[in-house]
């Protein structure tokens, strides 16, 4: 399902610009981050090539809502119970910092950039309380917040804790920016070039699954969770998926809105196309590859959008992936085992536009020596027993998740045949490998049911069409092919593709 900001995924034309054998940084991942960081590399004079293993926006960035925030739901008072407030006011100014460079850059090249309070509420009363809280945390950590009893905000609420001034935007001609500003300074792209090695002996070197092989001083992998791992952050950041829908013909806010409960439920005005105001409503997510159904948890925000915001057409639905953090601190700097010369940036939690930002900002200063003064009590965070023990919960249910998948494996058969648009995983008489059977717009395929990455059973998202890890998010097409990592590798193909209309 493709987002609103990229409804039209034919008419993009890949850049593949010719790649030399060696660059001076070579970053991975042409979202928020990975351009950020090869603009601010490329202005200080470092020849820089970006590896895309699809195309600009084709991730997390491309499927965001597009908010350009300090008010994050509750992020912060959540934050205060897992770290000092040095290290909270720390992510605070480097949020800051992110948002304003950003900011600054779209409004000094005239791209859309749209000023709104943005907004916290309590949609259940027993989330007040919540809100109360993050009221306090925010006025702890120096953001001007109000707390508001009864606001008009389109949505019965129970409170609601307001921050003013901040922004919204539209990802799509922001990354074509940075992109643009990227290459003016000698930056090279090339899309549809996935990163299947890097060697960090003698100097990074960098292959790809098209054959390009670049030597580097330094590697920069921003990919929302880390490819070619050497620090287990797969195992310290949970993959969640969200969902967004867009409407025309309704009332539309005149804020940015988050609910505090769980699920939680987003909702900001949009200008469309020929300037008419439409309505984005997203949340209602879960962790990857263990939702009964994911058409389910799309279903349950439709109903809640049309509840609250009725007599809309819809006009576009999709999902987005991200990464959170057992302790709520993103992982950004050197990669361990990388000899100081790999660099790694995850667990954003949903706030990408900012926290990538402040990536970007940071990865480039560490990389040219000057690396900003709130980055050292973020690197320096210390994980209290409660945030130990979110690590320990995240890394059981993966292992619940895996031996629930090995379950699902043996229980149900290969011979199944499945329903159009749908899937299914089971054991072949003989073959000791789950084999996984989809039908998509009338083509049956079939592809074994292990994630190329640490061996996860697979399970059939039903809403994206996709095959998704249950342990560490990697997503695969109906074919096979790799969607998001960690996974690098294509499944194995059962069989041929056997047409069923």
């Amino acid at each position: 399902m493709p987002s609103f900001w990229y409804d039209d995924p034919a008419a993009h034309v890949p850049r593949i610009d010719p790649v030399p054998e060696r660059a001076d940084v070579v970053v991975v991942g042409a979202g928020i981050t990975g351009l950020t960081t090869a603009l601010l590399l490329s202005r200080a004079g470092k020849h820089v090539v970006v590896l895309e293993a699809r195309s600009v926006g084709a991730g997390t960035t491309g499927h965001t809502t597009g908010k350009l925030s300090l008010l994050q739901g509750t992020k912060l008072s959540q934050m205060l119970r897992h770290q000092s407030e040095h290290v909270a006011r720390a992510y605070v100014e480097g949020n800051l910092e992110g948002r304003d460079w950003l900011a600054r850059l779209c409004e000094d090249h005239g791209r859309p950039l749209e000023v709104r309070d943005a907004v916290t509420f309590a949609l259940k009363p027993q989330e007040r309380s919540t809100v109360e809280e993050e009221h306090r945390a925010c006025q702890r950590l120096g953001l001007p917040t109000t707390f508001v009893d009864d606001p008009d905000l389109g949505v019965p609420n129970h409170g609601a804790v307001v921050l003013k001034d901040q922004y919204q935007l539209d990802p799509a001609p922001v990354l074509d920016l940075l992109l643009d500003e990227f290459s003016r300074h000698g930056g090279l792209l090339r899309e549809g070039s996935r990163v299947i090695s890097v060697s960090a002996l003698g100097g990074p070197t960098v292959k790809t699954d098209d054959g390009v092989t670049i030597s580097c001083d330094d590697v920069v992998i921003a990919t929302g969770t880390p490819t070619l791992d050497r620090g287990l952050y797969f195992a310290k950041v949970e993959p969640q998926r969200s969902y967004v829908l867009m409407y025309r013909g309704t009332e539309t806010p005149g804020s940015m809105l988050l609910s505090a409960g769980s699920p939680s439920f987003s909702v900001r005005d949009v200008t469309g196309p020929a300037g008419e105001r439409l309505l984005m409503v997203g949340g209602n997510g879960h962790v990857v590859g263990r939702a009964a159904s994911e058409h389910g948890h799309l279903d349950g925000l439709r109903a809640w959008a049309e509840e609250h915001f009725p007599g809309g057409t819809e006009t576009h639905a999709w999902s987005a992936q991200d990464y959170s953090s057992h302790d709520g601190l993103p992982y950004i700097g050197r990669l361990p085992r990388g000899l100081g010369h790999i660099y790694v940036a995850t667990g954003y939690d949903k706030w990408g536009l900012t926290n990538g930002t402040a990536a970007g900002l940071r990865l480039a200063g560490e990389l040219l020596g000057e690396a900003p003064s709130w980055a050292t009590p973020i690197s320096r965070r210390i994980t209290r027993p409660r945030g130990a023990m979110s690590l320990v919960s995240t890394n059981l249910k993966v292992g619940l998740a895996l031996a629930k998948g090995i379950t699902l494996a043996e229980l149900q058969s290969v011979d199944d045949t499945p329903a159009e648009g749908q899937g299914s995983v089971g054991r072949a008489g003989v073959n000791p490998l789950p084999v996984g059977t989809s039908t998509v717009d009338g083509t049956t395929c079939s592809v074994v049911g292990i994630c190329t990455h640490l061996g996860g059973v697979l399970e059939w998202n039903d809403a994206e069409r996709t095959w998704d890890c249950p342990l560490h998010g990697s997503r695969f097409s109906p074919e096979g092919e790799v969607i998001e990592g960690p996974a690098t590798k294509p499944l194995k193909r059962v069989g041929r593709k056997v047409p069923t209309g």
